[in-house]
């Protein structure tokens, strides 16, 4: 269950090069200090962008808790619901190339699955801004046949929008809100069912391939229970969640927090939301307005927008958590600042250090204070 992103040779050159005049800054000591004031965190990693370049990272800790094995940068670590800001930008180059529309419905997109009459009108827009009627919670029932089901992910989730579908929406859509996973994996099967591609085949071509994001996939990083390859999951009390099927959350759900991904290649993905690059993922400015203004409750589509002081202006934030994983992704882009932290344990325990560690990054490279991090960034 989930809690809650230029020509490429240039963008690979600014992003491994650090800011001018400065070295590459070291961040385990940083992180280090992080990790011992909270043990229950296996690992930490995290990655800085200062005046719109990456200039440092570092990780700290382990793999696995009871193995020795270190974790490094290079490391895949779980986006949880981070993966929502993938999906979404996805959906806008679809509509720059005419596949689809921002108004289109589910009457009209997904007339074979018989949505219910009052999910007739939804739009894609609504459903990628929380707005589209879906509840928060998948009712126990459709939950379990999630977590059932084998086979084909596409063919998952189809049968999983067709049963919520089924229900009567928890509001009328574009007159309320509610953060829904089920919204999300709708819009994914929404696009999957106009180009008959799988979302994941979409979101490699549009946004893996064009950003060199070489270490990007999907599901659960680590692939073998016999040696730690990648981070493991952990759960709240801090027991590992060996390489499987259950070491992430079914496919149905997938492109609400399916997506895994090294810091530095996710910083690839920040550093284009953060500059509204046109170019490689997305072709016009416009884009990125759909994809930054939120429409409602400070929810635009995968980001939560607020504005704040140390900022200058507007933040786009995501945690993402599959219970497993926590990520916490932050952009100014008045002050071409972002930070990415990640650790391999859910955000029941994780949230807290998360936004202490961007406390520390806005104070060290913006001399700003702000305390404590979550009421600086998310009240």
């Amino acid at each position: 269950m989930l809690s809650g992103t230029f020509p490429v040779l240039i963008l690979a050159t600014t992003l491994l090069s650090p800011a001018i005049g400065a070295p590459p800054e070291d961040l385990p000591p940083l992180l280090a200090e992080q990790l011992k004031n909270h043990p229950d965190l296996p690992a930490l990693c995290a990655v800085v962008i200062v005046d719109g370049a990456y200039h440092g990272g570092g990780a700290v800790g382990v793999r696995k808790r009871g193995d020795k094995t270190p974790v490094t940068l290079q490391d895949k670590f779980h986006l949880g619901s981070c993966t929502k800001s993938f999906t979404a930008p996805v959906a806008a180059a679809l509509v720059e190339d005419g596949k689809v529309e921002w108004e289109e419905t589910l009457g009209e997109a997904l007339k074979s699955l018989r949505p219910h009459d009052d999910y007739q009108g939804a739009t894609l827009r609504q459903l990628l801004t929380n707005t589209g009627g879906f509840p928060n919670d998948v009712p126990p029932d459709i939950w379990a046949e999630a977590w059932n089901a084998r086979g084909n992910p596409v063919r998952q989730r189809k049968e999983f929008a067709q049963s919520m579908l089924a229900l009567a929406p928890a509001y009328a859509p574009g007159a309320g809100y509610a953060y829904s996973n089920t919204g999300f994996s709708v819009a994914g099967v929404l696009m999957e069912t106009a180009l008959d591609t799988s979302w994941e085949d979409l979101v490699r071509k549009r946004v893996f391939v064009p950003l060199e994001m070489a270490t990007a996939g999907f599901g659960a990083p680590a692939t073998n229970p016999r040696k730690v390859d990648q981070p493991w999951g952990h759960d709240a009390k801090g027991s590992p969640a060996p390489p499987g099927d259950r070491a992430d959350n079914p496919p149905a759900i997938a492109p609400a927090g399916a997506i895994h991904s090294s810091l530095p290649d996710l910083a690839r993905y920040v550093l284009m939301h953060l500059k509204s690059d046109t170019g490689t993922v997305l072709k016009n400015k416009a884009s990125f307005e759909q994809l930054h203004t939120a429409p409602a409750n400070d929810y635009a589509m995968g980001w939560i927008v607020v504005e704040r002081p140390w900022a200058k202006g507007k933040v786009l934030t995501h945690m993402g958590s599959n219970t497993m994983f926590t990520c916490l992704i932050t952009i100014a882009p008045e002050r071409g600042f972002a930070t990415l932290v990640a650790t391999n344990i859910g955000s029941d325990v994780a949230s807290k250090p998360c936004d202490e560690v961007v406390t520390a990054l806005i104070e060290r490279y913006l001399d700003e204070g702000v305390l404590p991090a979550r009421t600086g960034l998310f009240s």
